[in-house]
């Protein structure tokens, strides 16, 4: 059974703009924390240290799931979208409606 590949590209670009949306709304959780124990105490800055890299782990993660959009952009180009990319089946639309990228059946990502 062929994808939809209109659903798909709409998928595909709601989630590049929902991952972009966030990246810029976390953009200031990022910044590095200032050491001034005058205004905040170092337990405060411990914390907020704390909150920076846990905002900077979330980035990575975005990044690494943009790259995948963009990858499943280039599948959907080039006619390889919605087809396992291990065994060649066709990836079951429930799948792609649950992670627009992904590249492998659930028997072979497991």
């Amino acid at each position: 059974m062929e994808p939809d590949l209109d659903a798909a590209r709409r998928r595909l670009n709601e989630k590049k703009a929902e991952l972009e949306a966030m990246s810029v709304m976390t953009e200031e959780a990022r910044a590095p924390v200032a050491l001034d124990q005058q205004s905040v105490g170092r337990l405060s800055r411990m914390d907020a240290m704390q909150q920076q890299k846990m905002a900077e782990a979330q980035e990575r993660t975005r990044k690494r799931d943009l790259v995948r959009v963009e990858m499943a952009e280039r599948r959907l180009a080039i006619g390889e979208y919605g087809w396992c990319a291990d065994c060649g089946d066709a990836i079951p639309d429930k799948r792609l409606a649950i992670d627009p990228m992904a590249e492998r059946c659930v028997r072979c990502a497991s």
